[in-house]
Order: C-alpha cells, then sequence, then structure tokens
C-alpha cells in the first residue's frame, strides 16, 4: 500500500479541535465587542465596532467551512460527523446573533440602549467563556467528562438568567415605552441579544450528546 492511500485512511481527528477551538476564540473576541457596542451613544463608534464584529463573523463562516470540508476529506472522525458539524453550525449561530444584534443598533440607531441590554452582553460574555473551556477539553473528553458536564450546566443557567433578563425588560418596554418605532427598534436589539443565549445554551446541548456517546 503506497503511502498516499495508507494516509488517506490514518485518523486526523486532531485537525477538528484546532478549527473548532478558533471558532470559541471567535465568539469570545465578539462576547467582548458587543459588550462595547451596547454601551457606546455614539453612532459613528457603534459602526466601528460593528465592523469589527463583522470581520469576525466572516472569519467564524470561514472556520465553520473549514469544519465541513474536513468531515469531507476525513476517513475517521473522533465523533459522530453529525455531532461535529451540529457543534460547528451553534458556534456560528452564537456569533451570528452578536452579529445581527450589533448590526440592528447600526442601522435602527436608537435613541437609547436599555441597560438590560448590557446585562445580557454580559451574559454573553459568560457564556462564551463556559463555550471556550468546554470545547478546549473535548480533545481529552474521558478524563474530563465531568468538568465539561459543569460548563454546559452553567450554560444553561445563564440562558435562563437571560430569560430573566429578557423578560423584565419586555415588560419595562410595553409599560413605558410610548414611542411605537422605539418600541419595535429595541425589541429587535434585544431579541437577537436572547437568541445568542440560546444559541450559546444549544452548544451545551451538542456537547452533552457527545459526552452521553463517548465519554
Amino acid at each position: 500500500m503506497n503511502n498516499s492511500l495508507l494516509n488517506k485512511f490514518t485518523p486526523k481527528e486532531p485537525n477538528f479541535f484546532p478549527i473548532l477551538k478558533e471558532m470559541t476564540d471567535v465568539i469570545l473576541v465578539v462576547s467582548e465587542l458587543i459588550i462595547e457596542c451596547v454601551q457606546i451613544s455614539d453612532y459613528d463608534n457603534s459602526v466601528k465596532i460593528y465592523k469589527k464584529i463583522k470581520e469576525q463573523e466572516l472569519k467564524g463562516d470561514v472556520l465553520s467551512n473549514r469544519v465541513f470540508a474536513e468531515l469531507n476529506s476525513t476517513f475517521l472522525t473522533p465523533f459522530d460527523r453529525e455531532d461535529i458539524q451540529q457543534l460547528a453550525n451553534r458556534l456560528d449561530d452564537v456569533i451570528d446573533f452578536i452579529n445581527r444584534c450589533a448590526k440592528r443598533i447600526v442601522l435602527y440607531h436608537p435613541n437609547e440602549i436599555p441597560s438590560s441590554a448590557l446585562e445580557l452582553a454580559n451574559i454573553i460574555k459568560e457564556c462564551a467563556i463556559n463555550i471556550d473551556k468546554s470545547v478546549d477539553q473535548l480533545y481529552v473528553l474521558k478524563k474530563n467528562s465531568r468538568k465539561i458536564q459543569e460548563y454546559c450546566k452553567i450554560l444553561h443557567l445563564l440562558e435562563n438568567k437571560a430569560d430573566d433578563v429578557y423578560d423584565n425588560f419586555l415588560i419595562d418596554l410595553f409599560e413605558n415605552q410610548k414611542d411605537a418605532v422605539e418600541l419595535i427598534k429595541l425589541k429587535e436589539i434585544m431579541s437577537e441579544l436572547e437568541k445568542a443565549t440560546d444559541a450559546a445554551e444549544y452548544v451545551g446541548k451538542v456537547i452533552k450528546t457527545i459526552i452521553i456517546k463517548y465519554a
């Protein structure tokens, strides 16, 4: 058997972990940027932050496509192909929702961003940290499955916390915001932040599925 054929059937699983880790690095970066974005009142600075987030979002797309390409070229994978693709997709979703929030801030240019936006942005940052830790440990899943499960549990708790923040925001919004256009702007901006926390929890669910199968 020649070397090229042998290489084709040699496990290449380490390739997936660096790519997934790069995706979590992107999530960490955009989670920091969105905290900055929801606190800026100056429109020009908001545009600058959005452009930085968009650059990271495009990087996330490239990395997600690399995972797909690796799946198509790798004979043996560390986990089920569907789980790897699902994980990459859900990581990309977190980035996408953060990007969509920043985009709406720039497009809608609301009079004032509510303080609850910063609360959600800070929760997203906590989610990003726990996603990064959990994905970083997948390479040694069998040794650290309990630790990874704890990170996933935290993601679930953070999503519940985000739901509470978002629900309280809606109550306040509909009771006190008299400008219908402004109401719609703020609701859509906050909705994207809340969806980012949903996507983060979904990452945890995918990882828990992997743990059940392989730990």
